[in-house]
């Protein structure tokens, strides 16, 4: 079943490829971007919708990663609390109410 997988990634990969491939044949007029305080070379349209998808997708995997661990570190702190308060009440309990619990 793995080597079912890698193959059906392996086909998605090469027809993205491929796909990327002739839309940047298919688009490569020439314009340049211009932003507040400067204005781009001009590069084919292709280009600057794949720069765009890539710096998308980086700022995507960073945001992810951020929360990530924000969210880790947040569990971490929950389970330290919790630990302190199981054993705040081992300890609070007495022996006769320790024996009877399973």
């Amino acid at each position: 079943m793995a080597g079912f997988q890698k193959i059906i990634l392996l086909l998605v990969v090469i027809l993205v490829a491929i796909v990327v491939l002739v839309f940047s044949m298919n688009n490569q007029m020439a314009v340049s971007l211009n932003f507040l305080f400067f204005e781009t070379q001009p590069r084919g349209v292709a280009v600057w919708l794949i720069l765009g998808f890539i710096f998308g997708l980086l700022l995507g995997v960073v945001l992810t990663l951020l929360a990530t661990v924000r969210v880790s570190v947040s569990r971490r702190q929950l389970r330290k609390r919790l630990d302190k308060a199981e054993h705040a009440l081992e300890q609070s309990r007495t022996p006769d109410d320790r024996s009877s619990v399973p």
